[in-house]
This record gives C-alpha cells, sequence and structure tokens, in this order.
C-alpha cells in the first residue's frame, strides 16, 4: 500500500497546476475569484497567484456574500 503522505503529497501537486491552469492568462482579481469559486483555501490560492492571503480574501471578499444571496451596501 503507497505511502498516505506520499499520496497526500502528489493530490497537492495535482491540485496546484489545476490551479495555475485555471487562473493562467487572468489577473490576479478573476483568477481569484475562481479558485475561491472550486473552493481553493486563500493560502494557497496566494501561492498559486503569487501574492498574499489578504490579497486573496480581499478580492473575494464579496464572493462570501454573493453566495449566501445577500447583498452588500443595502
Amino acid at each position: 500500500m503507497p505511502d498516505t503522505e506520499r499520496v497526500v503529497e502528489l493530490l497537492e501537486q495535482i491540485l496546484r497546476v489545476q490551479a495555475i491552469q485555471v487562473a493562467s492568462g487572468k489577473g490576479v482579481t478573476e483568477a481569484a475569484r475562481l479558485l475561491k469559486l472550486a473552493d481553493l483555501d486563500n493560502q494557497t490560492i496566494a501561492e498559486v497567484l503569487n501574492t498574499t492571503p489578504a490579497t486573496v480574501r480581499a478580492v473575494t471578499s464579496n464572493l462570501r456574500t454573493a453566495r449566501r444571496g445577500g447583498r452588500r451596501g443595502g
């Protein structure tokens, strides 16, 4: 049976490659939003986009409101 840690490591690599493909040719905001909609965490998105988790949080903050059906500002 394969080592579980190795399998997890390989799956994480596959996830990053897929995320890079999704983000390719897009700006940080659009790419971050797409990856967030795919349920990736801010740290992973930041690593893929070569930015910070705070930036990812800022550009995706309105998605949380939209996903819950709410609206900002009124």
